[in-house]
């Protein structure tokens, strides 16, 4: 059961922040201007080039220092936010959000967070449903990481499966 609570508390807290956070800045990259943004849009959009297994040595040497190993913290904070997500908001922003309903906000007096809030969260949600499914799924699912990072009194479901497996052999 801990494996269990263990995953649901891992895939919830990286699927809910992954939402928020990529909506953010879905929101700023798609209706802010400001200086730099597409490139910074293409060095976000260049990190989903980069296979996660190169990042996994430089990763767990961090997680050493902070002293995070063991703990779901080393699963969460690498998760908070995807590149993936970004995208796929910003994409989303731009497509559906009319920027009329943005400077209509502006002329009743929202500043930028309330008009993020009441504006664009409702018109993202159908993108955000979709987000939080594929993160939430990709997070229960991960087993390279939970294995490599978590010790065996504290593992995610992937993990205490195969465990389980490897305790019996065919």
């Amino acid at each position: 059961w801990k494996a269990v609570t263990n995953s649901i508390i891992v895939s919830t807290t990286v699927s809910v922040t992954t939402v928020l956070l990529s909506t953010l800045s879905g929101f700023a990259f798609a209706k802010l201007r400001f200086k730099g943004s597409n490139a910074l849009f293409i060095a976000v959009l260049a990190t989903m080039a980069v296979p996660v297994q190169l990042g996994l040595v430089p990763l767990y040497i961090l997680m050493v220092e902070y002293g995070w190993t063991g703990t779901l913290g080393a699963l969460i904070v690498p998760g908070l936010v995807s590149a993936f997500g970004v995208f796929w908001m910003t994409q989303f922003l731009r497509q559906s959000l009319p920027t009329e309903l943005i400077e209509a906000a502006r002329v009743d007096g929202a500043n930028m967070i309330r008009t993020f809030w009441h504006v664009a969260i409702p018109a993202a949600r159908p993108a955000a449903a979709m987000l939080f499914l594929f993160t939430f799924v990709t997070s229960w699912n991960n087993f390279l990481w939970p294995l490599i990072v978590l010790d065996q009194q504290n593992p995610t479901l992937p993990v205490a499966l195969s465990m389980l497996a490897s305790n019996y052999f065919v």
